[in-house]
């Protein structure tokens, strides 16, 4: 048996606490009266709820418990236990103490804005930690492990609209209903990737230019940055050239673009979006996770 690393387990805890916290405030508080369809294994707990009166949170570990057994042998022990320990922290803080909150009973679309923020938020929080809230996440890695060749946003996204449309059918009815279920789908997804990829994000530079080792040299007394030095031809002339790349934050793009230009004027620079960098003087490598 491997040993128990405790401050990984604590944060984990606190995380799944502060974030479980977050996306039941987001569906209890928000979603729940505001008579829209959600994904997930959530939204089809909101149909049970408005159908029979089980609590959301109970109607979450109910729905999970067949999906976890059958799934198991896809997700991996590591990967199952941490997203079962968040799953069952989420769902009893929606059912005991989200309860203790204002309802808010207003603007429908305020709602979905607000449950889609929330829920982004939480969900992005849980799976930094390399966990989930099972549900319909085991059912995606399970059809991806099986079938390897769809992605796992297809397969996300069609479980998604199959749940949404569900909702509408049985309980809500009417369509605005189904406009606000995918408004909220889609801006959790936003927020998730946003949180998830975007706090990381920057510039990428590619200069082709003859003279490689003194604009590096420039970056790096300026930035810090390493870069990296790629030999390259030019297709229509068959001269030698240099191709510098760097990787940098936004607002030392700008100053290293100057640069280049003042040092070599006749270099062609490319500038492009880099949604995240992992490495030496950016944000540290996950480990990996066991799937």
């Amino acid at each position: 048996m491997k040993n128990v690393n405790w401050k990984e387990l604590f944060i984990d805890i606190l995380v799944d606490i502060v974030a479980g916290m977050i996306i039941a405030v987001g569906i209890y508080n928000f979603a729940l009266n505001a008579d829209f369809p959600v994904a997930g294994f959530s939204g089809i707990a909101i149909i049970l709820y408005h159908l029979f009166g089980l609590p959301v949170g109970a109607g979450t570990i109910i729905l999970n418990v067949p999906v976890a057994i059958f799934c198991y042998k896809f997700l991996g022990k590591e990967f199952f236990l941490k997203s079962m320990k968040s799953m069952i922290i989420s769902s009893l803080l929606m059912d005991y103490v989200a309860p203790l909150f204002p309802v808010y009973d207003g603007s429908r679309l305020l709602a979905a804005l607000c449950m889609g923020v929330l829920c982004g938020i939480g969900y992005a929080m849980i799976f930094m930690r390399g966990s989930s809230t099972g549900g319909q996440d085991f059912i995606s890695v399970a059809i991806k492990k099986v079938k390897p060749h769809i992605t796992l946003g297809i397969i996300t996204f069609v479980l998604d609209i199959c749940t949404i449309i569900l909702g509408t059918a049985l309980v809500f009815k009417d369509i605005d209903g189904l406009i606000y279920g995918v408004v909220v789908t889609y801006l959790m997804a936003m927020v998730m990737d946003r949180i998830m990829y975007g706090i990381d994000e920057g510039k990428m530079t590619l200069i082709v230019t003859d003279k490689g080792a003194e604009i590096a040299e420039q970056i790096d007394a300026y930035s810090g940055r390493g870069s990296t030095i790629l030999k390259g031809i030019g297709s229509y002339s068959k001269k030698d050239k240099d191709v510098v790349m760097c990787a940098c934050n936004n607002k030392q793009m700008y100053t290293i673009k100057k640069m280049v230009h003042t040092i070599d004027p006749k270099a062609f620079t490319i500038i492009v979006e880099s949604n995240e960098v992992v490495g030496e003087g950016f944000k540290e490598e996950l480990p990996d996770i066991e799937l």
